[in-house]
């Protein structure tokens, strides 16, 4: 008797142990799933608006997870390390706060956020494995490399503008490696969202890609003058010192350390994959304007 209730006991915990264990494994297939059809989507969306997908299709469709909140204080936030993207609950479908709103319903501003946060998700994902055993392409590592030259030569010594309200009084600053880092990143995603912003802008009149047209791509060569001489692409860091961080959150750097003309070609080759043609055409000898060189030699 003894012996046959401990063989029912023993398959018992067989059976419990069994069933706890198969769903945690039949519901990560599921999760991955779910995640790939939403990258599906995006892809198949930034497409249909002819907005850049190159960068976008070297992220795996599981990297990023994607979390919706009541923000009060950004737009977006994106959290490096996690691979965590939190958007406002506006962002998400029907303001539900559980997948991402289709593209082709978003607003031109919503889109320029969603790309500066897709851009950190890149960098992250670049950081995470390019620079680890095994590489994600040569072209990563080549953006990587250029990145990593660009910390060290432009992003180590910067102007910073301390009251945002008045951008001409600037000082200057030397930034540690984290907070170089950052106003690095900062300033490329400033730039791939103003390109996807204005491109849409100047795009809104028809449903054909700009550079299917001259006078749209004139256009957005127009405005990227503008923002070149208005100091408009730069970005910003959070200072690590505690005291500092009392007076202000951010740092936002002046226009001496904005974007280069290098960066943004760098950045329309590599990330946004815009035509070798059109970025020839708009080379700094053509009349655009010169920025500043990096101070520090490399």
């Amino acid at each position: 008797m003894t012996s046959l209730w401990a063989r029912v006991v023993l398959a018992s915990c067989c059976w419990w142990g069994i069933a706890s264990v198969v769903p945690a494994f039949s519901s990560e297939p599921v999760e991955r799933t779910a995640s790939s059809r939403q990258w599906e989507r995006l892809l198949a969306e930034a497409g249909q608006l002819h907005l850049p997908t190159t960068f976008l299709k070297a992220i795996p469709p599981d990297f990023i997870r994607f979390e919706f909140d009541d923000l009060r204080a950004y737009a977006a936030e994106y959290h490096p390390g996690e691979h965590r993207m939190v958007l406002n609950r506006s962002l998400s479908f029907n303001a539900a706060g559980r997948i991402l709103k289709p593209l082709t319903k978003m607003t031109h501003k919503e889109l320029e956020v969603l790309y500066h946060e897709l851009f950190h998700a890149y960098m992250d994902y670049l950081a995470s494995f390019v620079e680890q055993p095994g590489d994600a392409g040569s072209v990563s590592n080549e953006l990587m490399n250029f990145a990593r030259t660009q910390q060290a030569c432009r992003y180590g010594n910067v102007m910073i503008a301390p009251v945002v309200q008045r951008p001409d009084e600037t000082e200057s600053r030397y930034l540690t490696e984290s907070e170089s880092w950052e106003a690095l990143n900062e300033t490329w995603a400033v730039f791939i969202g103003w390109t996807v912003w204005h491109q849409l802008e100047v795009q809104r009149q028809g449903v054909e890609s700009m550079f299917r047209q001259q006078r749209l791509m004139d256009r957005w060569v127009q405005r990227l003058e503008m923002a070149f001489q208005n100091g408009e692409l730069r970005g910003y860091y959070a200072p690590q010192d505690a005291d500092e961080r009392r007076i202000a959150h951010k740092r936002f750097l002046a226009k001496p350390s904005q974007l280069t003309w290098i960066e943004a070609s760098v950045l329309m080759t590599q990330a946004l994959g815009f035509p070798d043609e059109f970025i020839h055409r708009i080379q700094p000898f053509q009349g655009f304007p010169q920025v500043d060189a990096p101070r520090i030699p490399c």
